[in-house]
């Protein structure tokens, strides 16, 4: 199926912060030879792999999106969706997915989304560094912003 849109998006913040707990861990399991932790820096390593990237592509007929190597993927058909507008997330609420109070958020770096609300009145957030792009490739224009209004 064609692809009329697609962003991978590198979670830059997650890969150093899960490096360097790694890191930690490793130095502290290595010298105490403990093998708990050296299991904590196999699992960290693992969710950084998992969580490194969002991947988002619009084909034609629907909505795709997963993260790192795509083992996990999530799809919406595009006649599901009643709007897409680009959204400012609230900086606690992280990255990764989790179940905010606007709906699930899927999120690897920064605080720019696209909140996606079905017609069944289901919303989720694609965090993306290019709102603008996915609510168009997705066949919404973004509202127009307001002069002094950024």
């Amino acid at each position: 199926m064609r692809s009329l849109y697609r962003h991978n998006q590198i979670g830059w913040t997650i890969i150093i912060t899960l490096g360097a707990a790694a890191l930690f861990a490793a130095a502290i399991g290595l010298t105490t030879l403990r093998w708990t932790l050296l299991f904590v820096v196999a699992v960290t390593i693992l969710f950084g792999l998992l969580f490194s990237s969002l991947t988002i592509e619009v084909t034609e007929s629907e909505l795709v999106w997963f993260f790192g190597p795509g083992i996990f993927k999530k799809r919406v058909a595009r006649s599901e969706i009643a709007s897409a507008e680009p959204a400012h997330n609230s900086w606690w609420w992280g990255w990764g997915v989790h179940l905010t109070s606007g709906g699930w958020l899927y999120n690897v770096h920064g605080l720019e989304a696209v909140e996606i609300i079905q017609k069944d009145g289901k919303r989720f957030r694609l965090g993306t560094d290019e709102p603008e792009a996915l609510a168009s490739a997705l066949g919404f224009k973004p509202p127009e912003r307001l002069a002094g209004q950024e």
